[in-house]
């Protein structure tokens, strides 16, 4: 064999190569972002090479150079594109023009290590390189008759590789190449540098991932059984885990770029994204926690309804992009079921946007409007009204024969139902979560915040008076009727004697449960609404009315007049009793301020002037004189009282406390009900250099009478003044 034929040989195999080349990029495609060198990679390949040798420099053309050797190529697990490799096997110098044995000139033995690159293309086709260096030994049989004669010798090879893939596990390579080698011995006659041409056969290891046997998934889905689902924590489930599931990775490869996600069919409008993981070592656990996007139609469920949904992971295997799904089972509970895990889940069932329930708030606050009282605390007489008006439709305490809060508390049971706010309204009946769901959900609805508190075996609500502890005698003489939460007075109210007993007695049975565990703190609990909202919003509503009648609005003016004459009776006659057994000016003055508040004028009248009797100096009881005399609309005689206590406290070298700034706006006040609009202002001013602060409440009266936009905002303002307790 010459150089000429090496060239054509050579060229043919190109020319072959690249037709193939061609065919394989057409075979199977694969997608864009697959990596191939990645997705058929193999542990380790062996194969048999042959190749031919000529001349370039250095030895004779004369000879033909053979070479058989074996392969053992082991790719690099992280990087396989990359693939070092061991060679062994012989090389034949071949004499041309000369037959038999005298064609033979000598053999070489060599081993050699190298490292190879090779890139895929397609399914059928790779390119690459490789460089090796090695060893060998020659036996020069024909050189000494008598013995053989041998030397060491050292060499480099480098070439280029154009593979043809028929199978995943076959591989058929065409090797251009160039080799030095260099004796270490005297005969020299074959140092030099050769160029030519082979080609190989090899078998990879491992599995075809395209073949039906690697449909086999890496994962396993450890644990695809979830608790139940409760509708009514929806958007709770959107960011907080339903339940966590255990994913393992049985393939022996790392998996990257996993994604994993869940979708229920009718209640999903897409799959909800649960994880994302940059990699799962070989037989790693990862675990999931299961968040769910459902939509609204969870809410139309009733009872229970069992569901199957799928868990799907996305990841790359090999460098193939592959996708699992998993059955997961569970049951979807409908919007009235609820798991006592957690008392704040109690706000999910608050629904103060709900239209039905802001109607009926407007309607009852409508009604009552003309009783509201300028002196009583808004929050309280808010409450009051509600819980008149739901007594006077017959709404009525009725535990729940099958799920009662106590015993669901207790843990004797797991699931328990609360009606939603609508649902018990149109009923009539409820039990303890029942209605103080509805009690809260129709004060949130007109702007009053709530809250509940549970003790053992019990629920039951309570409101934000926005009062601070040292005001408490507005609400009620008795300060352990209230609950002090972050510095602010609440009302606790026993609602499941709602249309048995009134709302007075529903108050100081409320306060006291909550007292009955001062000692043992612990088996109490205070939750405000919007806390618990913050974690269980309130579940979704479609509106529509609920036709309820209301009854007559004469009737409930007079349920609620009744409540507030017992409520005014509980605030006063204990004021009444301490006053008269202690004779104290104070206590005087403080029953006449209860009086005021609940609009009972003549009383509160009389218990002043019990008080300035026993002390005609005092001033807190002369200030509330006139003020007695401005909600009976003697606005004369009420500035004559404010100026007088005005005048007695400059003179007692008492004008910049804060009884004289208290005083001050009531001057202001009364100067405004006169029309008086420049000495309304000029008093204010007075007030306002005293604290800036504790006037805010009232800047209108620094614009009074300003123009008629002023006027109209001052007529505005509530017909109240302040009264003086015990500053």
């Amino acid at each position: 064999m010459n150089a000429y034929s090496n060239k054509n040989i050579l060229r043919s195999l190109i020319a072959g190569a690249f037709l193939l080349f061609a065919e394989g990029l057409g075979a199977q495609p694969r997608p864009v972002e697959t990596d191939l060198n990645e997705y058929y990679r193999f542990p380790f390949a062996v194969g048999a090479e042959y190749r031919t040798l000529q001349a370039f420099s250095g030895f004779a053309s004369s000879f033909v150079v053979r070479e058989i050797a074996s392969e053992l190529r082991l790719p690099l697990p992280f990087l396989p594109i990359l693939q070092p490799f061991v060679r062994a096997g012989n090389v034949s110098y071949v004499r041309t023009g000369s037959t038999g044995a005298e064609a033979w000139d000598h053999t070489d033995w060599f081993g050699a290590l190298g490292l190879a690159f090779a890139s895929r293309f397609s399914k059928n086709f790779e390119i690459g390189a490789d460089v090796s260096g090695g060893a060998s030994q020659s036996y020069y049989e024909h050189l000494d008759p008598l013995a053989v004669t041998g030397d060491l010798s050292w060499f480099v090879d480098a070439g280029a590789r154009i593979g043809l893939i028929p199978s995943y596990n076959f591989s058929v390579d065409i090797r251009p190449s160039i080799r030095y080698s260099r004796t270490l011995g005297p005969l020299t006659e074959f140092d030099g540098v050769a160029f030519g041409v082979g080609f190989s056969v090899s078998y990879r290891f491992g599995q075809d991932p395209d073949s039906p046997a690697s449909a086999v998934r890496a994962f396993r889905l450890s644990g695809g059984k979830l608790p139940p689902v409760f509708s009514a924590m929806q958007s709770y489930y959107a960011s907080n885990a339903i339940g966590t599931l255990k994913l393992v990775n049985e393939d022996r490869a790392e998996l990257s770029n996993v994604e994993v996600s869940f979708f229920q069919s009718g209640y999903m409008d897409a799959p909800t994204p649960v994880a994302s993981i940059d990699s799962v070592a070989a037989r790693g656990t990862i675990d999931i926690p299961l968040i769910a996007a459902f939509n609204q139609e969870v809410f139309k469920t009733e009872g229970i309804t069992p569901l199957v949904g799928e868990l799907i992971v996305k990841y790359r295997e090999r460098g193939k992009s592959a996708e699992q799904r998993f059955p997961l089972s569970y049951e979807l509970m409908d919007r009235t079921s609820i798991i006592w895990d957690d008392d704040r889940k109690v706000g999910a069932f608050i629904t103060p946007s709900d239209s039905a329930l802001r109607n009926y708030g407007s309607y009852v606050r409508q009604t009552l409007k003309a009783d509201a009282l300028s002196q009583l605390n808004e929050p309280l007489q808010t409450a009051a009204q509600i819980y008149a008006a739901l007594g006077k439709i017959g709404m009525i305490y009725q535990a729940d024969p099958t799920t009662p809060f106590v015993k669901a508390q207790a843990g004797q049971i797991s699931i328990d139902s609360v009606n939603l706010a609508r649902s018990t309204l149109q009923r009539g009946t409820g039990d303890c979560d029942d209605l103080t769901v509805l009690f809260a959900s129709i004060l949130e609805s007109i702007g009053v915040e709530t809250g509940f508190i549970t003790v053992p075996g019990h629920i039951y609500p309570a409101f934000n008076t926005k009062l601070t502890p040292r005001e408490y005698r507005e609400l009620h003489p008795n300060r352990s009727l209230s609950v002090v939460v972050d510095g602010e007075l609440w009302v606790p109210v026993e609602i499941t004697l709602i249309g048995r007993q009134g709302f007075a007695d529903a108050w100081r049975k409320g306060a006291e449960l909550w007292t009955l565990y001062d000692r043992d703190s612990s088996k109490r609990s205070f939750i405000r609404t919007a806390a618990a909202q913050q974690v269980y919003r309130p579940v979704a509503l479609r509106e529509s009315d609920l036709g309820l009648q209301y009854g007559s609005k004469e009737d409930l003016q007079a349920v609620y007049r009744a409540e507030m004459a017992r409520l005014a009776d509980s605030s006063l006659g204990e004021l009444a009793e301490a006053a008269k057994k202690s004779g104290d000016k104070r206590d005087y003055n403080a029953l006449g301020v209860a009086g005021a508040m609940f609009g009972k004028l003549k009383e509160a009248e009389t218990a002043f002037q019990r008080a300035i009797k026993i002390d005609p100096l005092f001033t807190n009881a002369q200030v509330n004189l006139g003020n007695v005399a401005f909600l009976q609309k003697d606005f004369k005689k009420a500035l004559a009282s404010f100026q007088a206590a005005a005048s007695s406290l400059l003179t007692q070298g008492k004008g910049t406390g804060l009884v004289a700034q208290k005083v001050l706006i009531n001057v202001s006040k009364a100067h405004n009900a006169l029309a008086n609009y420049s000495e309304a202002k000029n008093a204010f001013d007075k007030a306002t250099a005293i604290d800036p602060q504790r006037v805010r409440d009232f800047a209108y009266l620094a614009q009074v009478g300003a123009g008629s936009g002023s006027v109209n905002r001052a007529a505005e303002q509530k017909n109240d003044v302040l009264f003086l307790g015990d500053e």
